[in-house]
């Protein structure tokens, strides 16, 4: 069975290096993996300071099954103190914007908890969706996220986690002129400022990187073929749910998909059986 091969009109949809900006997850990766460029912005955006930050790689999250989602977290660094950030571009509108910063804020808990390990070992951690559109609809630079008692607000809850979104087209709230500069640039890429120029010459050395250039492409190419394996799985779960309308039972329609995706007994078994409970 072959998932790698992908339609010419994906790859069509690459976006050219020499084009991407810093609201681009690649772009915006490759920068923001030098302290010096990410150190600052995390701090505008907290108003508060950090000693030091060390670039980490997650621990992979193995997902079992045809239709389980993973994520990449793009920049997920630790401060001095153990503190855990996770920093994301948002260039699509999503409907259900905190529900998928839930699902980044689960992504690193299961990270940084081994099996066993007691929970008072969870560390802080934020999760910071930068977005070229207001999700809110309130015009505001920041929208803060933490957890409080409603029928108290002064009574945090205290399970150590923020949730920031940064909207560049904001107007609405309090925030240094660094950041405003860098909001501008993120909007317009437009740089002002000492820092924003920073970035724009980081910018542009990417840009003139042919390794970054190898780079790009090879991720690029990679999350195509996460979208033709997805869309090639979705063809064959409609195929099973048809089958099932039609009163099929198992084995016929594994014989069936097996014969037209050209799938070993394993693999159909694996779309149409239930899967065992794992013991506890």
């Amino acid at each position: 069975m072959e998932y790698t091969k992908i339609p010419d009109e994906l790859k069509r949809k690459i976006k050219p290096l020499e084009e991407l900006t810093l609201m681009d997850d690649y772009m915006f990766g490759a920068v923001m993996r030098d302290e010096g460029n990410l150190k600052p912005l995390l701090e505008y955006i907290l108003k508060m300071k950090i000693r030091k930050i060390e670039f980490v790689e997650p621990q992979k999250t193995e997902k079992e099954g045809y239709c389980s989602r993973g994520i990449r977290l793009d920049l997920y660094v630790e401060d001095d103190e153990g503190a855990i950030y996770n920093v994301e571009v948002q260039t699509t509108s999503y409907r259900h914007l905190p529900k998928r910063m839930r699902y980044y804020q689960s992504v690193i808990d299961i990270n940084i908890l081994a099996p066993s390990v007691d929970y008072r070992n969870l560390r802080r951690s934020f999760v910071i969706f930068i977005c070229n559109y207001d999700p809110f609809e309130q015009e505001r630079y920041i929208y803060t996220f933490e957890n409080r008692c409603l029928e108290d607000l002064n009574l945090a809850f205290g399970d150590d986690t923020l949730k920031v979104i940064v909207n560049t087209k904001g107007s609405v709230g309090e925030i240094s002129d660094e950041l405003k500069e860098v909001l501008i640039y993120l909007d317009e890429g437009t740089a002002t400022g000492e820092y924003t120029k920073q970035l724009d010459e980081a910018v542009k050395l990417v840009k003139s990187s042919e390794e970054r250039r190898h780079e790009y492409m090879i991720m690029a190419l990679r999350d195509l073929e996460k979208i033709a394996e997805g869309e090639y799985t979705g063809k064959i779960l409609g195929a099973v749910e048809t089958m099932r309308d039609f009163d099929l039972d198992d084995q016929a329609i594994i014989e069936r998909i097996m014969k037209k995706y050209d799938l070993d007994r394993d693999e159909a078994e694996a779309y149409v059986l239930p899967k065992p409970a794992e013991a506890v």
